[in-house]
């Protein structure tokens, strides 16, 4: 059974991430972006994801690394979605092997 602390969180950051969301969209909505600021909007995802990976860098645990790499190379290949896809996979896998 989940605890009400555990449900509480989990609750709490998903309106956090849906406030984000919902003020970002309500402050440029009636803008008329230009084409290096639909560019910037447009990486933003990738940004949030590097900010989640990039302490993977200087961990020093060779597993992550590996994992890490292969990501790179999906994410060279792939977009978004098979990319973090195979993250997924590929991180789980090293763990699972690496412990």
């Amino acid at each position: 059974m989940i605890s009400f602390d555990v449900a509480l969180t989990i609750a709490l950051m998903g309106l956090a991430t849906y406030s984000t969301r919902l003020i970002g969209f309500l402050a440029i909505h009636k803008l008329a972006l230009n084409a290096r600021a639909t560019r910037v909007m447009e990486a933003a995802p990738g940004c949030v994801l590097i900010t989640v990976i990039a302490p993977r860098f200087v961990a020093g645990n060779m597993g992550e690394l590996l994992a890490l790499a292969i990501t790179m190379l999906a994410a060279i290949r792939f977009s978004l979605l098979p990319t973090v896809m195979i993250s997924v996979i590929s991180t789980g896998l090293v763990r699972h092997l690496w412990g």
